[in-house]
């Protein structure tokens, strides 16, 4: 049984707060939330111009996948918010819709010589995944990444078994593991020498087009992939952990620190609409902020909020084997949020307001009373607060450079847009 949070529902409460009122709720959250905290750079894998340029060329290159289909910016588009503006529907394997999400689109199903197969649910078009891409912006200040938190702190090389980061590398393993992914990029069985030979024979961003000028630069004056990994690590040769520690460099650099939100807790009280700053008023009195907190945006802990039933997804009991995580996800960051195509794990809603009002209510799914304490996550939402929140998120939240894919958030075009 869900068991709703008492909170004030009516707008003309909220208009008479005072402007000292209002300010204290600004003052409680300034100071310490001006700005983003630092992105934690692990000591193994300084930061260099050089890296990241390696890095940005690496992430939107199609041919890093076996079928030159996709590359690690084909599920992370800046203007979708760091997510996935193509979404696809998994229908799982039963004849109803219980089990049905919604996910990314990968390969197609290949065999070991990378020729297509047929898939039982897919056919021969590509596979789709079974969550939808989180953003990988939300990800920098993470200790472990994905919805499952299964990249974790501790990167190892996959070649040696080595550490080459002791903590701190949750990055460095969120970059290689799609690379191999039979679903994702890669042909069942991929190895790492596989992609390494192919690299060295290719010409970076063969395919793309439009590409940035710090990448066009590059790729000028260091043509192949050899000569690129030699300005960077001051050596040509082509390694699963060279290939992480660039692409993770890369995503360190793309800091969406420039919203409304930020320019307001700076100082600007014009930087927020009207609507907005009640939206923002909202999100704290409404206890939103004990998950998704500032200035981040979320506490990168991990919930069952009651989504999906366990059986068809355990969530980070699959990575930790307790019980007592059965189901739980990753809270995502709200920034940028509402460029994403579809919302939480699932996909389950496409609009904002969706999203906001299942906190009001919930999903009745058979089963839900498997999950203890679920209404510890839902509150009373008035239809004003519905409106606030989505301006917030909307018009708050949201950078104009990853909006518009200005720099650092550029791009090149990728070959798979250009094909009908």
């Amino acid at each position: 049984m869900k068991h709703k949070l008492k909170t004030e529902t009516l707008r003309p409460m909220v208009i008479r707060i005072t402007v000292a009122s209002m300010l204290v709720c600004v003052s409680a959250w300034s100071g310490v939330l001006a700005q983003l905290p630092a992105v934690p750079v692990p000591v193994e894998n300084p930061i260099t111009e050089a890296k990241r340029v390696l890095g940005k060329v690496l992430f939107w290159d199609e041919q890093l996948s076996s079928n030159n289909t996709v590359a690690c910016g084909t599920c992370h588009r800046p203007a979708a918010g760091g997510a996935d503006p193509r979404v696809g529907r998994h229908t799982g394997t039963d004849k109803g819709t219980i089990d049905d999400v919604w996910g990314s689109p990968g390969v197609v199903l290949m065999n070991e010589a990378g020729e297509p197969l047929e898939h039982p649910i897919f056919g021969r078009d590509p596979q789709v995944t079974t969550r939808i891409t989180p953003s990988n912006f939300g990800a920098l200040w993470a200790n472990e990444v994905f919805w499952d938190g299964r990249a974790s702190s501790e990167f190892v090389d996959p070649l040696t078994g080595d550490v080459a980061i002791v903590s701190g590398g949750a990055l460095e393993n969120q970059a290689l593991a799609p690379l191999i992914n039979p679903t994702e990029m890669a042909r069942p069985n991929r190895a790492w020498d596989e992609l390494t030979e192919k690299l060295k024979g290719v010409r970076p961003l063969a395919l793309a087009r439009n590409l940035p000028a710090d990448v066009s630069n590059a790729i000028e004056s260091n043509p192949g992939y050899p000569s690129l990994f030699q300005a960077a690590f001051y050596d040509p040769e082509i390694t699963p952990v060279r290939i992480a520690f660039a692409i993770a460099t890369y995503e360190r650099t793309l800091v969406a620190d420039q919203t409304p939100w930020d320019l307001y807790m700076a100082g600007d009280e014009t930087a927020l609409t009207e609507q907005a700053a009640f939206g923002w008023r909202a999100l704290q009195r409404l206890h939103c902020v004990n998950c998704h907190e500032p200035p981040l945006f979320t506490n990168n802990d991990f919930l069952n909020i009651g989504l999906r039933l366990m059986k068809f997804d355990l969530g980070r009991q699959i990575v930790t084997g307790d019980q007592e995580d059965g189901g739980e996800m990753k809270v995502p960051s709200l920034r940028n949020v509402a460029l994403r195509p579809r919302y939480m794990h699932t996909g389950e809603f496409s609009r904002l307001s969706e999203a906001i009002l299942f906190y009001d209510s919930g999903i009745a799914l058979p089963g839900i009373d498997e999950i203890p304490d679920l209404g510890t996550y839902f509150f009373d939402i008035s239809g004003y607060d519905t409106y606030d929140l989505d301006a917030f998120l909307r018009h708050g939240l949201v950078d104009s450079r990853v909006a518009n894919e200005t720099f650092p958030f550029d791009r090149p075009t990728l070959q798979s847009e250009l094909e009908p």
